[in-house]
């Protein structure tokens, strides 16, 4: 070899620039063979990659190289996930332009990805900030403006009133603005919405149809979507509200326990509580403090339970002389149901609390099945199980689902004022998707304002709505709307002066069609339909389980409204899902409580003995515990460092070789150094096939037992490798080439004399370097090279499988003596019985047992078992 150590900086840009030259991973929609369509979550570029990235995209990587050397056409592309508030933060804080800060992030993270020699099809790339692709944006939003998929409604916001924006709940943090401190206001705004709620039925009952799901991921998007079934009850006023509504509707999931009912429940934003409030200064206090507690159910839900009494009180339906005071109250919210509530204290937390708050009666209405229903009470904790119902009058005795279904029934049957009391409905949690987002860089929403003509949509001729490059950031707010002439335009339909929108759609918007664009991202129309239902939907798609229930859930709605917009046909758009686990990392803290990163330190001992110390002062330092690598705590690998030292092959190979791919990995140093000798000993052992072995000849027309047991520990390998990566059990498959690589070294080391030995172990290097090769491509490529190949692995067929190799010639069987095992009888498949026989009496621990005696009867059951009986 002309070098024993592999130089995988030098190899790797040499590989790296002859599949780029060849245009190898270029992907051609009119190529007939069968298509496969791989994908991994599209970055933000924030500005360099993170071993996050490393891990996901070479988990995507394997699977690409792999099908494309199964004979698939294979589309495996990048993009940039580029429009978003940090670009504005970052113009703000450092005083450069979002649009340069952004594409100067994509240049840098493209060419750390591309060092990663993935094969990827570069030719399809784009940012969703290009004017090309939110050009085709704006047009799908008019599509679906026109289809009634979206509209405009007032809606209540998180609004900091310091930046001036509306804020999405996860920014509010302890009701407070995450980058201004802002104590944040409940606002009602105009927003745009699209109508997901449509979809709601269709949304949950598809979930059963993707079987290459992870379970955990399709429960968390049932649980989002969130049917419940249950029953609206109306409620009467004793006297008329100041509405001058007679009655009260609820919706309730459990009108089984209506005889447990204590009070009513109002929402600070019910019609009701808003005419209370213009008369009640009280009233109107407490309706402000609701909203400084956010918009979130989170926030509401963890929120002290306060209330207030409205002096309202309705009749139970059951009993008229029953009265329940109407509270408005703090954790009721107006957007699911009715906005009103019926409250059984004993049978809900939330319910129980307020009650015990404010000394309302808790009576229990469900009794557990050991309980006695004298001395059961309800004191702290709410009872939410099973049971039968007791103090209910006609409900007594029943079970839970019966008396459902019994006072449905006893209020479907009654009326007021010629309609049911009662009503059976089905209602979701799920809300319409708010797109409105007060911030300049993001796509902009293509409508006009006119005070003659209303909401005008921008004509699709005259997309796109560029954003203008001529903006500051030196004030708080969305800079469009003090823009001294991009806001200010013609009306398309009556000429006058008109308004543009100045609102720019939610991020997620940019990313729930972009897998779509792929398919033709150069395409003058937003899909060629043709590609797209061709290539969709994507075979396997691979990111983080944070984006289990929002991103797939909003792709899944943009699939089906592109579908009745006529854009394509498919409705479901990721056949396979998986997520991966986090790389994770041991934390250091300085004396002085500070963190420190993993490049400030060294390390000395092993395991248990481990000691660290800080590089510029000798300090000691505290090994914390193991965590997501994060910015704040430090603990985070430059992967820049990481492939300049070691090679982009030992990186992927750690990735993939060190845990199962759904769970979380621990970078260490040890394993990192681990996958790099392995790197050198495969290159170590080609090289010495390559300079000990004869170079292949014709096929031998027999083997011998030795060559035969090469081969056979290859197939099986590859038989194996094969499977853990369509089960993408991408550790199982390293360590079955571990496996392979030391039954090759010890055949090597054996110095095959004869031909068909050494036929066997080049098949078996070269079946080595294939399977390796969707790891470790630049090594492989090398030593493909070294092999004596002159064409391009990466445009190789995957190697062929002989079954017949699997099929062991040998089996194991067990043998008992008088029903004890006492050996082992290793023998020939198709042995007759009277061999095995034979061959289980020989065995030493079968004559010790024997102890000279004659055995009355040997039973041999066909390849399971041998029991000799004496």
């Amino acid at each position: 070899m002309a070098s024993e150590r592999y130089n995988a900086r030098e190899a790797e840009a040499r590989w790296q620039k002859v599949w780029d030259e060849k245009a190898v991973f270029a992907t051609d929609n009119d190529d007939p063979r069968p298509k496969y369509y791989v994908l991994e979550m599209f970055p933000y570029p924030s500005g360099r990659i993170h071993m996050g990235h490393v891990r996901n995209y070479a988990m995507g990587d394997v699977v690409a190289r792999y099908k494309r050397a199964r004979g698939f056409n294979v589309l495996h592309p990048m993009g940039w996930d580029a429009f978003g508030m940090p670009a504005e933060n970052a113009a703000m804080q450092n005083k450069v332009h979002p649009k340069g800060w952004t594409y100067d992030n994509i240049a840098t993270m493209r060419t750390q990805l591309k060092s990663m020699g993935l094969s990827l099809d570069w030719n399809r790339e784009f940012a969703t900030c290009d004017v090309e692709y939110y050009t085709h944006q704006q047009h799908l939003f008019l599509d679906m403006l026109k289809a009634g998929l979206a509209y405009r409604r007032k809606s209540k916001v998180n609004w900091d009133p310091v930046d001036m924006t509306v804020l999405a709940n996860e920014q509010v943090i302890d009701g407070r603005g995450w980058r201004s401190g802002a104590a944040v206001e409940q606002r009602e705004l105009t927003q745009w919405f699209f109508k997901i709620t449509e979809f709601a039925p269709d949304l949950l009952d598809a979930l059963e149809t993707l079987d290459q799901w992870p379970e955990k991921v399709r429960l968390m998007q049932k649980n989002w979507i969130g049917k419940s079934e249950g029953l609206r009850v109306r409620f009467e006023f004793t006297a008329p509200a100041p509405t001058g509504d007679e009655t009260l509707e609820i919706f309730t999931t459990r009108p089984d326990t209506l005889f447990g009912a204590s009070f009513m429940g109002l929402s600070a934003d019910h019609p009701i509580t808003a005419k209370l409030a213009e008369s009640n200064p009280e009233i109107a206090a407490f309706v402000e403090e609701c909203h400084r507690i956010g918009t979130s159910a989170a926030a509401i839900e963890t929120a002290e339970k306060k209330g207030i009494d409205t002096g309202l009180k309705v009749r139970h339906p059951f009993d008229p002389d029953r009265l329940l005071p109407v509270y408005v109250a703090n954790f009721i919210l107006m957007d699911y149901g009715t906005g009103a509530i019926f409250a059984c204290p004993a049978h809900d937390q939330r319910d129980l609390d307020f009650a015990n708050k404010y000394g309302l009666p808790v009576t229990p209405v469900v009794l557990p099945r050991d309980a006695d229903p004298a001395s059961f009470r309800i004191m702290e904790e709410a009872y939410t199980g099973d049971g039968t119902i007791f103090n209910s009058d006609f409900l007594n005795g029943m079970e839970i689902e019966a008396a459902k279904n019994e006072v449905a029934g006893r209020l479907e049957a009654r009326k007021i004022d010629g309609a049911p009391q009662g009503e059976r409905q089905v209602n979701y949690r799920l809300r319409d998707w708010g797109i409105s987002r007060q911030r300049y860089w993001g796509c902009p929403i293509p409508v006009i304002h006119c005070d003659d003509c209303g909401v005008v949509p921008v004509p699709v001729e005259d997309l796109p709505v560029k954003l203008p490059d001529d903006v500051t950031f030196d004030k708080p707010g969305n800079p469009l709307d003090r823009h001294p002439t991009w806001r200010d335009v013609a009306c398309p339909h009556c000429g006058k002066p008109a308004r543009r929108e100045t609102d720019t759609m939610d991020t997620f918007v940019d990313s729930s069609w972009y897998f779509v664009r792929f398919t033709a991202p150069h395409a003058g129309t937003p899909t060629d339909k043709s590609a797209a239902d061709g290539w969709l939907p994507v075979d396997q798609y691979i990111g983080g389980i944070e984006h289990a229930i929002l991103h797939l859930l909003y792709s899944r709605f943009f699939a089906r409204a592109m579908k009745v917009t006529g854009h394509m046909n498919v409705e479901e758009p990721f056949k396979g899902m998986f997520t991966q686990g986090m790389v994770t990392h041991e934390t250091y803290r300085a004396p002085d409580g500070a963190w420190l990163n993993p490049a400030e330190i060294r390390i000395e001992g092993e395991g248990g003995e481990r000691s660290a110390f800080r590089l510029s002062d000798g300090a000691a330092v505290t090994i914390g515990s193991i965590e997501k690598m994060s910015k704040s705590k430090k603990n985070t690998v430059d992967p820049t460092d990481i492939l300049g030292a070691y090679g982009a092959d030992t990186a992927r190979w750690f990735m993939l070789s060190d845990s199962p791919p759904e769970r979380d990995v621990i970078w260490t140093e040890e394993g990192v150094q681990g996958a790099h000798r392995f790197v050198q000993r495969v290159w170590r052992l080609v090289g010495d096939v390559a300079e000990q072995v004869a170079a292949d000849g014709a096929r031998p027309d027999s083997f011998s037992d030795a060559a035969i047991e090469i081969r056979r520990a290859t197939h099986k390998t590859l038989a194996g490798v094969e499977h853990d990566i369509e089960h993408l059990g991408f550790n199982r498959a390293v360590a079955k080439l571990y496996e392979l690589v030391n039954t090759l070294a010890k055949a090597v080391n054996a110095a095959p004399s004869s031909l068909d030995v050494a036929w066997a172990i080049r098949e078996s290097a070269r079946y080595l370097v294939q399977m390796m090769a969707p790891m470790t491509p630049h090594l492989a490529e090398e030593c493909w090279s070294v092999l004596g190949h002159t064409d391009l692995l990466a445009e190789a067929d995957w190697p062929a499988l002989e079954a017949d190799l699997l099929v062991e010639d040998s089996i194991l069987l067990p043998v008992q003596v008088n029903g004890k095992k006492r050996a082992e009888l290793t023998i020939e498949r198709d042995a007759s019985q009277s061999d095995i026989e034979a061959a289980a009496l020989a065995l030493d621990a079968v004559q010790r047992s024997l102890e000279g005696r004659a055995p009355r009867k040997v039973i041999v059951v066909p390849q399971r078992i041998v029991n000799v009986v004496v």
